[in-house]
Order: structure tokens, then sequence, then C-alpha cells
């Protein structure tokens, strides 16, 4: 019977820790955005796309300068 008071106590402690916890980050603001999230996954890959397009179309940019000023 001891047992069970003190699985008792435990949980309650546990579940007090929880709370005080999610009090804390609920304050911060870390709920405060949901729906950001949810679309950044959609626009990340567009994101990705543009710099790659950049990132290829510099290099090409610059071996033309070189070719130029060896000329």
């Amino acid at each position: 019977m001891e047992i069970l008071y003190l699985m008792i106590l435990c949980s309650v402690t546990l579940a007090v820790i929880f709370l005080i916890i999610f009090i804390i980050s609920a304050k911060k603001g870390q709920f405060e955005d949901d729906e950001s999230p949810a679309v950044r996954i959609l626009l990340d890959s567009e994101i990705i796309k543009d710099k790659e397009v950049k990132e290829d179309s510099q290099p090409e940019k610059e071996n033309k300068n070189i070719e130029e000023k060896s000329d």
C-alpha cells in the first residue's frame, strides 16, 4: 500500500512540473505562431530553387569575366 502512495506522489509531482514548464513556455510566446511553420514548408523549396538559379548563373558570369580579362 505504501508503494501506491509513493506512485501517486511521484505522478502528481511530475504533472505539476510539466504544468509549470508549459505555463512558462506559453508566457514566453512559444505557442503564439501556429500557422507559419505549416506554410514555411511550402515556401522553402521555392526559396531554395531561387538561390540555386542565382548560384548557377553567377559562375557563368565569373567565367566570362575571367575569359575577357585573359584576352
